[in-house]
């Protein structure tokens, strides 16, 4: 079986030191846990700590992380994927920036 293809890549570092990054490869074939035959990384976080995470590991497919929980995620499209995520990384950074005045 040949080996999954990157096929996007990018990395932000944030200039409080945060860092986010989304790692996204087509797989050689869908199978039945990724049935869109993708597989992906998407990772926001501090010092080392996820705050927001999507992604879909061997054995948990399609899934959330934002702050401690974790949540199934409907897999649509790269683009909505790559928006949920980015929605995500605001609103938390937001939560963030709100605490840090109080």
């Amino acid at each position: 079986m040949s080996p999954a293809t990157l096929i996007f890549r990018d990395k932000l570092v944030f200039p409080d030191g945060a860092i986010q990054e989304m790692v996204i490869w087509k797989l050689p074939e869908p199978n039945s846990e990724r049935p869109h035959g993708l597989k992906y990384s998407l990772f926001y976080g501090v010092s080392g700590k996820r705050l927001v995470g999507y992604d879909n590991e061997q054995g948990k497919g399609d899934h959330r992380h934002y702050g401690e929980e974790e949540r199934k995620y409907i897999f649509q499209t790269v683009e909505v994927l790559i928006q949920d995520f980015e929605s995500d990384v605001a609103r938390i950074r937001g939560e963030l920036n709100e605490t840090a005045n109080d």
